[in-house]
């Protein structure tokens, strides 16, 4: 439509506010309480604009209409926003001077105005009879610089959807309140400073973290990417350039995370400036053999008491290494590294990369166990996480990745959200799904543990663990013999159907019900509430693929979404919510012992051909080992050198008693890391690399998207970047490795795949692209994939049924308890980088094991009770937490802590399909700590 303001004709959308229409145009509206990501309110009344009526409208609400006329800034409007930031001004403490967010950010929007109007006030005292409120670890509070705009409301409410933030009081005394107006810092607010990204004052104001707050004119914006879960946020770092160092972070527009961020995004980042980098390479001392741990947590000395900072003690450490050139360590490397492979053959060697590393390195690497050392005994942490997932698509649709996006569930009818903790474990992700729930999307949650999503569920079903496949199977009898299911698309697109119809005939929900726990008539209702929407998305976590039988786990959720012909559509499909921020691009960079980059197989002689060929040596043709099996090997002695770059699996492997076996075993470690992490202290020698926030390389998160994360730090000391390091190596063993930049590498890689094929550094743009992408100088990407074929043989997908088969380790008199692990929302893994940030390990510094009140009540144990949990493998012990966000006869215990590792608990049983270990299912025992 055409509109007119201030003279001059517009066009203007179809329900367009006049605030959009006028800013498209580049003419200025002032305004306090509007953001433009929020749903507008008008209530500062700062932008109010003359339509030609008897009273003035507000134009962040009032929409444009053909042929309306619009005037902004008459005498008359001009007066009353002076009048308007008078009042507000009145009300602010006088020491403007030292406002934060003017001081911090130079974006006081308050301030703004009053310059603009030269409208001052008679402001208040400092005080003012409204205390500051401290008691967050990352946002200030001034609740007499706070207009009451709402904006930090609705923030919460709209775009996080915690609903955390409200008011209290009445009129003059009204102020925001946190839950049941308590401090900040003690209510449920979940820290992820969207309040204060959108406050237009100095209310909310985010602390300090490394330098000064500044405003951002007087520092470098560098666009990256979060290095943290598998979401792949799409941000800005605010960088101090004479001092090496992030001011803050910030979210940015993309269409992922649209701004959004979590603690870890906005505030995780300062690890990579801890004193605890490595500087310089460190080769063991000749007199610290033979080889073993060296810190009392690392030999099992655990007493789960809180350590300084919670990390490795460098001084107990450190006297085993003498620093070392980077020519001699890296000789010692391949020297040592060559002897094995020479004497014992290529399969004595193998590799750990990692998913924080970048696609490029991840193709560096696993090409170099494979050409250089000769073995395809290459893995990363993907073992860990969904590769059952990956094994049962691959199956099932013939692709390992996700068939839509997470936003994708914008237009789903209804989603199931299996065995995932995505408040803590994907955050940002989770904001859309309670956004979508709230738009009329039906959320479905299974999981026996009863996390913060499960409350913005319209069914929530808590199965006991380790039943997932009975109850998913009584959903499809349900579904089948209420003809639910899309009997065309069944016909049409899948093959197999008669064998799961008649396996899952054999779990009517009376009988699944027994097994799981759950009601059959509350299985009837999720059965129906799926089978009966029009599209539907199936996401899951680690709780379904962390078991022994997770490939079968994860069939049914294949299965479940065939039977209702729910992918290939826009708000339908499969989505495992991977874990690690490139996890997903690693394992299609080939990281993974039976398939080459791009998921083709090492045992496919054309396959192998392609890849000799491309790399000019001759390849293995067996699989590799696994994470779990190259750890077996080495205790037995068969893997006799490896090369770890950025894992940890002293900490991150099951059985951890097991593992530090398997590692002082071997005869030759490297480990390239940036701090010395558990597993480095079994190293032969420790090689200095880079952090995420030092290096230039491409990430592919969750949704398939390739983004670009760019330096940001300068390396400390004689630190090196990774791909350069193992070039070096390779170089020294005997393959040349030499390449100019990353995007060469990144160009050698896709050059050998169909997903990646057309993407390059040069188009991925600001925000990156889906792969596969046939167009991408023009098109963002596919959301939604096999929407008319699947990548089979024939075309169809594959209905693959399973039967429920109990754990491999069942609860006793001895072991009365089902332990689960998994993480926080504030930590990360291991715990090497967020227990070396600062505000992250303040938010959550200890370890602990959650238990269900009851079952502490019927064993004498009472919250805060120092506690031992022993399994047949080890013992930790630990404070407990009492909640009933845990089922009667499980505990839950985080996997982040070096002091009460969990892993010392856990078993080392796999999948016989995707090797993965079982972490969410041993039998424990809890008692009082002696």
């Amino acid at each position: 439509m055409r509109i007119t303001i201030d003279g001059r004709e517009i066009e203007a959308r179809e329900g367009a506010t006049i605030f959009d229409a006028a800013g498209a145009a580049g003419i200025d509206i002032p305004v306090l309480c509007h953001d433009p990501r929020l749903d507008p309110v008008g209530v500062c009344r700062l932008c109010v604009v003359d339509v030609g009526e008897r009273v003035l409208a507000a134009a962040c609400v009032r929409r444009c209409e053909p042929g309306m006329e619009v005037r902004t800034n008459t005498s008359d409007i001009e007066a009353d926003r002076a009048v308007l930031t008078e009042l507000l001004m009145s009300e602010q403490p006088a020491d403007h001077e030292a406002d934060r967010r003017e001081r911090a950010f130079g974006d006081n929007a308050l301030l703004a105005c009053a310059r603009r109007y030269d409208a001052w006030g008679d402001s208040l005292p400092r005080g003012g009879g409204r205390a500051d409120d401290t008691s967050s670890s990352v946002i200030h509070v001034d609740h007499q610089a706070c207009i009451l705009c709402d904006r930090c409301i609705r923030a919460c409410d709209e775009l996080q959807n915690n609903e955390v933030i409200g008011r209290t009081g009445k009129g003059h005394d009204s102020r925001i309140a946190f839950d049941l107006d308590v401090p900040m810092g003690q209510s449920t607010c979940v820290s992820c400073g969207e309040c204060a990204a959108v406050c237009p004052t100095g209310a909310l104001v985010d602390v300090a973290i490394g330098p000064e707050l500044r405003p951002r004119d007087e520092l470098e914006a560098v666009d990256s990417v979060c290095p943290y879960c598998g979401v792949g946020c799409a941000l800005t770092y605010h960088v101090d350039r004479e001092r090496n160092a992030i001011v803050f972070a910030e979210g940015r527009e993309s269409p992922g995370n649209r701004q959004r961020l979590c603690v870890k995004g906005r505030y995780g980042w300062d690890y990579a400036a801890h004193p605890q980098r490595l500087r310089v390479p460190l080769i063991r001392r000749d007199d610290a053999y033979p080889k073993g741990a060296l810190s009392k947590d690392v030999r099992g000395e655990h007493d789960g008491r809180r350590k300084p900072g919670g990390i490795v003690d460098y001084d107990e450490v450190l006297p085993a290494f003498r620093e070392a050139t980077w020519d001699e360590a890296l000789d010692l490397v391949a020297e040592r590294l060559s002897t094995i492979r020479d004497r014992d053959g290529p399969d004595a060697l193998a590799g750990f990369g990692s998913a924080k590393c970048s696609n490029e390195e991840a193709y560096l690497f696993q090409k170099l166990v494979r050409a250089c050392f000769g073995t395809n005994n290459v893995d990363h942490c993907t073992r860990l996480c969904h590769a059952s997932s990956v094994a049962a698509l691959l199956e099932g649709i013939g692709s390992g990745a996700v068939t839509t996006t997470y936003g994708d569930i914008a237009n789903a009818g209804a989603a199931l959200l299996a065995g995932t903790n995505t408040t803590a474990n994907h955050p940002v992700a989770a904001t859309f799904f309670k956004e979508a729930r709230k738009r009329g999307t039906k959320l479905i949650v299974v999981d026996p543990r009863r996390e913060a999503i499960a409350e913005h569920a319209d069914h929530y079903c808590r199965i006991k663990p380790g039943t997932d496949v009975a109850f998913y199977n009584a959903m499809m009898q349900v579904i089948i013999e209420e003809e639910l299911g899309d009997r065309a698309f069944i016909e049409e697109r899948t093959e197999n159907y008669d064998a799961l119809a008649t396996l899952v005939a054999d779990y009517p929900p009376e009988r699944a019900g027994a097994i799981c726990g759950v009601e059959p008539d509350d299985i009837r209702a999720v059965a129906r509430a799926f089978g009966s929407a029009d599209s539907a998305i199936v996401f899951w976590g680690m709780g379904i693929s962390q078991h022994v039988y997770g490939t079968n786990n994860a069939r049914c959720l294949i299965a479940l979404a065939l039977l209702t012909g729910n992918i290939g559509k826009a708000g339908a499909g499969l989505h495992p919510l991977r874990g690690q921020n490139n996890v997903q691009g690693a394992s299609d960079a080939g990281l993974i012992p039976m398939v080459y980059p791009d998921y083709q197989s090492v045992e496919d002689p054309a396959i192998r051909e392609k890849f000799e060929s491309a790399w000019g040596r001759e390849l293995s043709p067996q699989r590799g080992l696994t994470v779990v099996e190259i750890a077996h090997a080495a205790l037995e002695g068969s893997v006799k050198g490896m090369y770890i770059m950025g894992e940890n699996p002293f900490l991150s492997d099951p059985n951890v008693n097991k593992v530090r076996k398997a590692l002082s075993n071997l005869d030759f470690l490297v480990v390239q890391d940036i701090f010395l992490t558990e597993t480095a202290e079994f190293a032969d020698v420790i090689l200095p690399a880079s952090s995420y926030m030092e290096k230039l390389g491409t990430y592919t998160n969750t949704d398939r998207r390739v983004q670009i994360g760019r330096p940001v730090l300068e390396m400390p000391g004689e630190a090196r970047l990774d791909w350069e390091v193992v070039c070096d190596v390779s170089t020294r063993m005997g393959f040349p490795m030499d390449y100019a930049s990353p995007s060469e590498i990144f160009d050698e890689f896709a050059g050998l795949t169909n997903a990646y094929a057309t993407l390059s550094h040069d188009n991925l743009g600001a925000v990156g692209k889906l792969w596969p992408n046939p167009d991408p100088e023009r098109d963002d990407g596919p959301v939604v994939l096999f929407d008319d074929a699947f990548p089979t043989e024939n075309g169809r997908a594959k209905f693959v049924p399973a039967e429920w088969t109990a754990a491999r380790e069942l609860p006793d008199d001895d072991y009365p308890f089902v332990l689960n692990t998994g993480r926080l929302l504030e930590h990360w893994h291991t715990g090497v980088m967020t227990r070396r940030t600062r505000v992250l390990d303040a938010i959550a510094p200890e370890a602990f094991v959650a238990m269900h009140p009851d079952d502490g009540s019927a064993n004498g144990l009472s919250d805060g009770d120092n506690v031992t949990v022993e399994s047949r493998r080890g013992s930790v012990t630990l404070r407990l937490r009492l909640t009933t966000r845990e089922c009667r006869g499980a505990v839950f215990m985080p996997i982040h802590f070096r002091e009460a590792a969990a892993n010392l608990l856990t078993l080392d049983e796999l999948d016989p399909d995707g090797k993965i270990p079982e972490f969410k299912f041993c039998a424990v025992r809890v008692s009082a700590a002696g």
